[in-house]
């Protein structure tokens, strides 16, 4: 399984990352609290949006679920209501190799996005992103 998970790493960063070029740390309406603005529970910010690509284009899907509530991996809507931002954001960058995560620092997709990346999910574990799958907010 380390194999398919190492040929994964390196497929994705192989992904071009010029459409999911890094955006600014949060939405200019955003909290440190609530790093993202969403309405109607799917329309979110730009910001928001290019963490979505991200969690996408890494295909995180994979082993923490479709709707980020677990499979493989842990549910991520239940871990960011206890794990703080910056132990999620050493988390991805390291992995945790002894429990199957990957390290994350050679992907230029997901190290360009990290905060939008915890944006998208944070407000998916807040309950405020309804939907796995978002909008961009017109």
């Amino acid at each position: 399984m380390t194999f398919k998970l190492l040929l994964l790493a390196a497929l994705l960063c192989a992904v071009p990352s010029a459409a999911l070029a890094q955006a600014p740390a949060m939405s200019p309406g955003a909290t440190a609290a609530h790093p993202y603005t969403v309405t109607n529970g799917y329309q979110v910010d730009a910001y928001t949006f290019q963490g979505f690509r991200a969690w996408r284009a890494a295909s995180c899907d994979r082993c923490h679920g479709p709707n980020q509530e677990g499979s493989v991996g842990p549910s991520l809507v239940k871990s960011l209501k206890t794990l703080s931002k910056a132990d999620f954001l050493k988390t991805v960058k390291n992995g945790r190799p002894a429990k199957g995560m990957p390290t994350w620092s050679g992907s230029p997709i997901v190290m360009k996005n990290l905060d939008n990346l915890y944006a998208y999910l944070k407000g998916r574990s807040d309950g405020q992103i309804t939907k796995a799958r978002v909008e961009l907010l017109k």
